[in-house]
Formats: C-alpha cells, structure tokens, sequence
C-alpha cells in the first residue's frame, strides 16, 4: 500500500526536479531573444514553465507505471512510495495550470503553450513505443522556448526561432542517448551531430561584440559537450547516465549561446548550469 502523503522527495524525484533550472533558463533566454520587457511577464512566464514541466513529469511516471513495475522498481509508483492515481491528478493539475499561467500573457503565448501541452502529453504516452520519441521530446523544449520568446517585447522574432530549432537540435541528439540507456547494444553516432546545431547557429549569426562572447562561449559548450560523451564511449566503462545527466544540465549552456549576454547577464546562465549539476547529486535527472 503506498502512502498517502507522499514525502517531499518523492516529489521531487517524480519532477526530475534538478532539471529545472534549465527550464528557467529557456525561459530567460527565450524572453531576452523576444526583446525582453516587463519583469512580471518573465515571473509567470518561469512558474507557467515550471509547471508544466513537472507535470508533464509526474505524467510521464504514471504513463510508464506499468513498464516501471516491470524494469525500473526503484521508481516512486511501484516503489509504492505514492499512489498512481494520486500521480494522475497532480501531474494533470500541474499541466493544467502551466498552460494557463502561459495562456495569459498574449493569444501567440497561448496557442504554443497549447502546442507544449499537446507535445508533452504525445511524448508521455507513446515514448516507449516509438523510435521518433527524441524528436517529440525536442517539440517539448522547442514550443516552450518559443511560448518565452513570444512572451518577450518584440513577439516571436527570426533568431528566436532559429535559436529553438538549434536547442530542439540538443534535445534529440541527448535524448537520442538517454533512449539506449538501459540497453548495452552499440550506440549509433549520427544523431549526435545535432549537438553541434547551437554552435553553428552561433557561428553563422554573431558578428562584432557577439561573435567574441559566442567564440568564449562555445568553446566552453564544446569542452563541455566532450566531456559529457567521454562516459558514452569510454572502452569498457561506458555510462549513458552520466552522459545524459551532463548534456541535460548543458541546456543553459546552449541558452547562453544563444544569447551570448554581456558578463552580468551571462552569470545567470552560469549560476543556472551550477544549480542543475548540484541538483543532480541529490535528485536524479532522469
């Protein structure tokens, strides 16, 4: 028998809760490349996100509960650490009450916070089932980061768009990795290549102040995105955990690109990459 109160970080657990600062940093990214504007706007903006985001989550566990009690016992439902039924109605609430808190700041926001909700509740429940699911999980991130960009003064702008198409780039291609984590099967390698869509975004649109920043920026994303692949092809050693952990936090790495800021602004970037890595150490990612 599951408990009737769940304990906070069942909760959390169920969110993937260390995530979320990269869903704070598509929202600040997206909202800067749509001109910025009013600071109440970025605030419900980042709640809207949020939960979405986490109840898009909770959905997920409920969705695959079955296939947990199977492969994955350690999970909050079959762990009877929280009753399914219980997980249904706070991950539809959440998801819910995203889509409004999106919904009302502008027609535009809330069509692609229509899109996001349509998107993640696709993704949920079809991803063990079909091959094309990284793409869905990108949609995910894609209308999201779009829904911020709307949000912004300038509305929908073109490197708004195009910066979403490079993170949607991201997703798949770590997302194509997260799909063969519990496989030991060979790994192919050509999806990866969409990680390298935020960098040659970069290199095509910054010039003047910007191509520096973006140069700094992408080295270190570069550096980073290595880093994270060694323990997929580590001889012997190989853990796709690890390698999905880094490329998940990684995000606000490839919204600073995107926006390439000025120092202070950057830090925010910075600070939300940092808050991700040391979320994981208590909440895993995935």
């Amino acid at each position: 028998m599951a408990s009737p109160l769940p304990s906070v970080r069942t909760l959390l657990v169920l969110g993937r809760a260390s995530n979320l600062p990269t869903v704070w940093s598509n929202c600040f990214a997206g909202w800067l490349l749509g001109g910025g504007g009013s600071w109440i706007k970025l605030a419900v903006l980042t709640v809207g996100g949020s939960l979405a985001y986490i109840g898009g989550m909770f959905l997920n566990d409920a969705f695959d509960a079955s296939f947990d009690r199977q492969f994955r016992r350690e999970r909050p439902i079959p762990n009877d650490a929280i009753e399914e039924s219980l997980v249904w109605k706070l991950g539809g609430g959440m998801l819910f009450a995203g889509w409004l808190s999106l919904a009302v700041l502008g027609w535009t926001t809330a069509v692609l916070a229509t899109l996001l909700v349509v998107s993640v509740l696709v993704y949920d429940a079809v991803h063990k089932a079909v091959a094309f699911s990284p793409v869905l999980m990108a949609a995910c991130r894609f209308f999201l980061f779009l829904a911020a960009v709307s949000s912004g003064g300038a509305g929908v702008t073109g490197i708004g768009i195009w910066s979403a198409i490079a993170l949607a780039g991201w997703i798949v291609g770590l997302s194509h990795v997260a799909k063969r984590e519990s496989t030991t099967g060979a790994l192919p390698r050509w999806p990866l290549a969409l990680l390298a869509l935020p960098l040659c975004l970069a290199a095509l649109v910054d010039d003047g102040d910007w191509r520096l920043r973006a140069l700094a920026i992408g080295a270190l994303l570069a550096a980073w995105t290595a880093w994270c692949l060694r323990h997929t092809f580590a001889t012997g050693n190989r853990n796709l955990g690890l390698t999905v952990a880094g490329l998940l936090a990684g995000i606000c790495l490839v919204d600073w690109l995107a926006v390439a800021p000025p120092f202070g602004t950057g830090l925010v970037f910075v600070g939300l990459f940092a808050v991700s890595l040391a979320g994981q150490r208590f909440v895993p990612a995935t």
